[in-house]
């Protein structure tokens, strides 16, 4: 069952979760509903100095909107920051270090966020795979500290936080993989049988929905 469930979702992903799939769906988008005004609201991204997350800031920043960028590599970061402020001329654009995998800096980083912005909407972009098992200096298997838990403690202690404005949003970014992996309760760090780091990954985006699931 389980080598058919995978064959089923390998061919669907394909087909759908590719560039190509994109594509095609696209064909179908009302451009009308992308021209959204999103000035005066604040948007908080984490993993945005790169790929899906440095897009959407940038198209944040394009609306008029307040963007809260989290990264770890302060290089990295500065350089997306300057490429989003110089190509959208918003300088309403924000820069935060921070390590999605260590529970202390994340909470740290939330209390003081929480005294000096407003969020309307949080985006759990940030994500890694990394193949070989390897612990966080707190003895977590990294990519569930960062993908499952890190997502978790930010959005729980950003919540009273979201929970002041109207509308509010928390948006976690996903993948066709989850489809592919059951939730191993008995074993989220993956410390048990053979380590395949994305199937690892797959654990940690089906951990995500099963947690705001039950939140």
């Amino acid at each position: 069952m389980s080598w058919y469930r995978n064959t089923v979702w390998f061919v669907k992903g394909l087909r759908e979760y590719t560039r190509g799939g994109y594509e095609s769906a696209s064909k179908h988008f009302n451009p009308a509903d992308l021209e959204v005004n999103v000035a005066g609201k604040s948007f908080l991204i984490t993993g945005s100095n790169s790929g899906i997350g440095k897009a959407t800031a940038k198209e944040i920043a394009k609306r008029g909107g307040t963007v809260h960028l989290v990264c770890r590599n302060k290089e990295r970061a500065e350089d997306a920051k300057g490429e989003i402020v110089t190509e959208t001329g918003n300088q309403n654009v924000f820069l935060h270090i921070v390590d999605i995998s260590n529970p202390k800096e994340i909470w740290k980083f939330a209390e003081q966020f929480k005294n000096e912005h407003k969020l309307n909407v949080l985006i759990n972009n940030a994500g890694c795979m990394v193949n070989n098992r390897e612990l966080t200096e707190d003895g977590l298997e990294k990519n569930f500290a960062t993908n499952t838990l890190g997502t978790y403690i930010l959005t729980t202690a950003l919540l009273p936080l979201l929970e002041k404005e109207a509308d509010a949003r928390v948006i976690t970014v996903s993948s066709g993989g989850m489809l592919v992996q059951k939730l191993n309760v008995s074993d989220l760090q993956s410390g048990s049988g053979t380590f395949d780091g994305t199937m690892v990954y797959a654990q940690n985006k089906t951990g995500n929905q099963s947690l705001h699931t039950y939140r």
